[in-house]
């Protein structure tokens, strides 16, 4: 069977009951969808949210889809183990080119005109300083005009009318450049915005491709299969034959409006300011669709960003120091990096820092390198690590100037007492808390020899519910 958003359903309801969720309560989008995820996310708990009922809309929401690392996993087909500890959740798979198809389920139905209105779909407001409803989830496939090779992005969109948003390309993404050169010679830009398919797809849009396209066949990889791809309608993009919904537009050439305040993944506000803005021609969708969104700052939102980003670290990592041997940004902050490696030589944690850096020199704050007895997807041990084996005089580098101003980091901007702000350069950190390189001698770490857990007969382990069964008197 194909897949798409609903074959990835059916994989989670019939995987663990109660992982996806109904509300059949009215919810206003306008903080009414974010609400319950907020509502599970202070319990600690992410089940995938499908809201039926939102009001002024004629599409349910599904939110909250893969924010947990097991529905990852079952999305990408590999035991979460290996999603979580493995360095590349893509090794060994091979790249699938799209493949043209013929029946496309995401153009049943068909919006021009006056009916393709934005305000009919359940775009939420997410969070309580957000500037209007913003697209999450939307993935936007552009053509670049020299190379002709087509290119998806997941891009921040700001709905500001029933026919116009804006649209954020951040830093070096390649969307920007691709609307760069529609813009000088003086022509919109196509662009279709894909809602609504299985996470691998998504997956495949933020993958770290090299050069601008390829993301189409980074999801083939992901998904195992050829994605099937149909021609737009009021443009020559290609678009996923099996998506929920397609938002077709062109990007104006020369029109800039104010986009903006949304709550980024760092859980902040900021960026904004004038951006490129979209004007919708039409909207197609599947009879029954689903509008899919991520909850913005949320977990969701950290987790689809983290995992590729340790893949393309992980590569690069490897290529400088070999030793190296587990990569994690950890799902709390994606300003963070731990990298655990065989130490052979004494520049081996400085050379592996550097190489994540440049991998992610948008986003990485600190660098933090331990040796391979530490488990880097325990927080405690790479504390206990930073604790024994780290000296802040000797094992401490600050760079200076390492990220670029402005973005979306509040680090990244100076502020002044009237809420004016203006972009800085902000610092970074490598924290070496690896032992010194062979030959020298450190100190061997405490264990109890595994032989003997492994020995460890849990059989006899019994609960004491009662003082009559101590063996001595109170």
């Amino acid at each position: 069977m194909t897949k798409d958003l609903r074959t990835f359903l059916a994989d989670v309801v019939a995987r663990e009951a109660g992982d996806l969720k109904r509300v059949s309560t009215p919810v206003d989008p306008r903080f009414g969808i974010t609400a319950y995820g907020a509502w599970y996310d202070k319990r600690n708990q992410y089940p995938a949210l499908l809201f039926t009922d939102v009001a002024g809309a004629e599409l349910p929401c599904l939110s909250n889809l893969v924010a947990t690392h097991d529905r990852m996993a079952l999305a990408l087909g590999v035991p979460v183990d290996t999603l979580t500890r493995s360095s590349v959740a893509t090794q060994g798979r091979s790249a699938h080119s799209p493949v043209e198809v013929s029946a496309a389920p995401v153009q049943e139905v068909v919006w021009r005109g006056a009916e393709a209105d934005l305000g009919r779909l359940p775009i939420p407001v997410h969070n309580e300083l957000d500037g209007g409803p913003f697209l999450t989830a939307a993935v936007a496939v552009m053509r670049d005009p020299e190379s002709g090779r087509l290119n998806a992005g997941i891009y921040r969109h700001h709905v500001y009318d029933a026919k116009r948003m804006g649209v954020w390309f951040f830093g070096s993404h390649d969307g920007g450049t691709i609307h760069r050169r529609y813009a000088a010679a003086g022509e919109p830009t196509p662009i279709a915005i894909v809602i609504g398919h299985h996470p691998a797809f998504l997956m495949g849009a933020v993958s770290r491709v090299p050069g601008i396209g390829g993301e189409y066949e980074a999801a083939g990889a992901f998904l195992g299969e050829s994605l099937e791809v149909v021609p737009a309608l009021t443009s020559d993009l290609l678009v996923p034959a099996r998506a929920e919904l397609v938002i077709e537009g062109h990007i104006l050439p020369a029109e800039m409006a104010e986009e903006g305040p949304f709550a980024e993944w760092p859980g902040h506000y900021v960026g904004g300011g004038l951006k490129p803005v979209i004007e919708v021609d039409a909207i197609t969708m599947r009879h029954d669709a689903i509008f899919q969104d991520i909850q913005a700052s949320g977990r969701e939102h950290r987790l689809m960003g983290a995992l590729p980003r340790i893949a393309s670290i992980h590569e690069a990592v490897r290529q400088k120091v070999p030793g190296l041997r587990a990569v994690n940004i950890p799902l709390h902050t994606r300003m963070h990096c731990y990298l655990s490696i065989r130490k052979e030589l004494d520049s081996d944690p400085t050379r592996a820092a550097f190489a994540a850096f440049n991998t992610e020199p948008e986003n990485l704050r600190a660098v933090i390198i331990v040796d391979d007895d530490i488990d880097v997807y325990d927080e405690r041990e790479v504390s206990w690590a930073i604790g024994t084996r780290f000296d802040a005089a000797q094992d401490l580098q600050v760079i200076p100037t390492w990220n670029g101003p402005g973005g979306l980091l509040p680090t990244n901007w100076s502020y002044d007492a009237e809420g004016g702000r203006t972009p800085r350069r902000s610092s970074a950190v490598i924290v070496d808390a690896t032992k010194p390189a062979p030959p020298v001698v450190f100190p061997p770490r405490a264990r109890v020899p595994e032989a003997a857990v492994a020995a460890v007969d849990i059989g006899a382990v019994s609960d004491v519910t009662s003082v009559s069964e101590l063996p001595w008197q109170i």
